[in-house]
């Protein structure tokens, strides 16, 4: 909180507006001294995220990783979260959350959409960031999703490079617009390098089902999948043993098979979260779509581990990935093709389809 001007300031400014008078007077003027202005007013944020999976969910975790860093960056910022909250109790959780002190609430709210609105209409000094299908919301809801289709077209890309049975895998959650994005954009990835390639899709129904995704992956390699985007947690059980070349989902997760995971489209939620506090700091708050800034132009989107075409681009993947995929890469021209798509998205020069209707396996 700013703090009014105190004894000692007065007899300064007392001083200095005395010695003005005496000079002015002397040369037959007077200036008057330019008012004081008091720093602005630094905000107290409380921020709150509340999600209906286990935080370490991936599309969870980029929202909690993005908010624990507004929590190390800014002095201000305080930051707590709820995990495993189903959509039912989203507006209470909401509501306890406010009446708690919370400030700005970030939700999961996918499966609550008008209950959400609900609430913040209700606390219309209260910010809302929710992670939603919908738009925004006069004066105080923003929206935010993961747009990450850019990066998931260059997976595709990779993986028609890739192949050699011509059958590719792909494990999502549900059949909802947020998802069909980024597998569409996967497949058209796949279709524009290699027109013959069959791409096979399932829905587990579910944000975080592991031993389903892998039964999933299990069924696809069996029918011939020699690639697999694991769009869902958690194919990797089954490629890493099977030495399938696999693409990982919003977050970095070449640790989960260093042996098979090349890269995947990863999703870094801080140019967001940062724009929002910023915008409450400097009091220009807007109730807008956040979706440009997690998009490649503003850093929000990404291939993950990239570097450039280095030898330690994707965690130094000649050293770790299975020889015969490490070959395949280097052969096939794939390092150029990804440097060339990264340049003609960012440049302006070729931009992704954004297809949210359900994807059709081949």
């Amino acid at each position: 909180m700013s703090e009014g001007v105190d004894r000692r300031d007065f007899l300064k400014l007392s001083a200095a507006a005395g010695a003005g008078f005496l000079v002015g007077a002397a040369v037959g003027w007077y200036a008057k001294p330019a008012p004081t202005v008091p720093p602005p007013e630094v905000k107290e944020i409380r921020a709150y995220l509340i999600v209906s999976t286990p935080i370490e969910e991936p599309w969870v975790g980029v929202v909690h990783h993005a908010l624990l860093k507004a929590e190390e960056t800014y002095e201000n910022v305080t930051y707590d979260w709820a995990e495993n909250t189903p959509y039912s109790d989203v507006a209470r959780v909401m509501r306890e959350a406010v009446n708690a002190g919370y400030n700005l609430i970030f939700a999961d709210v996918f499966g609550a959409e008008e209950e959400a609105r609900d609430v913040a209409a209700d606390y219309p000094d209260v910010y809302f960031v929710l992670g939603s299908g919908l738009g925004p919301v006069d004066p105080n809801v923003a929206v935010f999703d993961n747009w990450i289709h850019e990066p998931a077209y260059i997976c595709g890309a990779i993986a028609a490079k890739l192949t050699d049975s011509n059958v590719i895998g792909t494990v999502g959650g549900y059949a909802i617009p947020e998802v069909n994005r980024l597998i569409n954009a996967f497949k058209y990835g796949v279709k524009d390098y290699n027109p013959d390639a069959q791409v096979k899709i399932t829905f587990i129904n579910s944000w975080f089902d592991p031993p389903t995704a892998a039964s999933a992956a299990r069924s696809q390699i069996d029918a011939g999948a020699d690639v697999m985007y694991a769009e869902r947690y958690d194919p990797f059980s089954i490629t890493v043993d099977e030495k399938i070349p696999t693409f990982g989902n919003l977050l970095d997760q070449w640790e989960n098979g260093p042996n098979v995971v090349i890269t995947g489209p990863e999703w870094d939620m801080w140019p967001a979260v940062n724009e929002v506090i910023s915008m409450i700091i400097e009091d220009r708050w807007q109730a807008k779509d956040l979706a440009e800034w997690t998009m490649m132009a503003k850093q929000g989107a990404k291939l993950a581990g990239w570097t450039g075409t280095g030898p330690d681009t994707w965690h130094n993947y000649a050293d770790r990935l299975e020889p015969e995929i490490v070959q395949k890469i280097q052969e096939r021209g794939v390092i150029d093709l990804v440097a060339k798509l990264i340049d003609d998205i960012l440049s302006g020069r070729f931009r992704v389809p954004i297809d949210e209707t359900v994807p059709v396996s081949d």
